[in-house]
């Protein structure tokens, strides 16, 4: 945060995604954390993403970062920027943590152990996503930075949908606690950008779920890419299949 508030200067990766010192900070802090704490079980962050696949492939257990999510919002200086800690195993994410550092807000979850919010020192409540009964009037979490035709395409399939700009996994994080229905990711993310909030979001009875319906995993190719995916709260029966075959026809535009 003091990063944050001060004149940071911004460098730019071979990908043209922006990198600041915060960035680095997060990253060095929250590795040399986990290291002393958990030994034994290796980390990937975004920050070091040259561990070759030919090592990764056979990690059954892991951390999954991101150190600074939502770097565009944190140069705009908008607060909507996170920090994601996940724990894969088996190729799903198994636990998930997503602070807020400008909102001071943290999101949690465990397999099997329910999803919670906590602002500041409060207790932490328990969170459920939203399950609609139609397609009327849906709030609809997207990008604030990352917007496309073919998110909009989606939302033409939608009666009366109320769009809701969000950076960074706290789009996710809205899903989980029932102030959106749906986050559509027509769009490249990678897996360090999701995990956190994946578990979360699943944990809260929601669903991260590509245009197959099929939950996204982890460290199961050599690419750190997500396919596109969609976020829903409690969907199920006709609902949810209406919303998944929308999404794949508005998927279709990004082929």
């Amino acid at each position: 945060m003091p990063i944050y508030t001060s004149d940071f200067e911004v460098e730019w990766k071979e990908d043209e995604s922006p990198l600041t010192a915060a960035d680095k900070a997060s990253h060095e802090y929250i590795v040399e954390k986990l290291e002393k704490r958990f030994p034994h079980i290796p980390v990937l962050s975004e920050e070091s993403v040259s561990i070759p696949w030919e090592e990764r492939r056979k990690w059954k257990e892991y951390w999954l970062i991101d150190p600074l999510d939502g770097t565009k919002e944190f140069i705009k200086k908008n607060g909507e920027f996170t920090v994601n800690i996940a724990l894969i195993r088996q190729n799903v994410s198994a636990l998930g943590v997503v602070y807020s550092p400008e909102y001071d807000v943290c999101w949690f979850a465990a397999e099997g152990k329910g999803a919670f919010r906590q602002e500041g020192v409060d207790r932490a409540v328990r969170i459920k996503s939203s399950c609609p009964d139609n397609l009327d009037a849906l709030a609809i979490v997207g990008s604030r930075s990352h917007q496309s035709e073919a998110v909009s395409a989606f939302l033409e399939f939608l009666t009366n949908p109320e769009l809701l700009p969000m950076g960074s996994s706290l789009k996710i994080c809205a899903v989980a606690e029932g102030k959106a229905d749906i986050y559509p990711r027509l769009g490249l993310t990678s897996e360090w950008d999701t995990a956190a909030a994946h578990c979360v979001v699943t944990e809260s009875g929601g669903y991260l779920l590509d245009e197959h319906g099929v939950p996204l995993i982890y460290n199961s190719k050599e690419s750190l890419l997500n396919p596109h995916f969609i976020v829903l709260g409690g969907a199920n029966g006709r609902w949810r299949e209406e919303v998944i075959h929308a999404f794949r026809k508005a998927n279709e535009l990004t082929a």
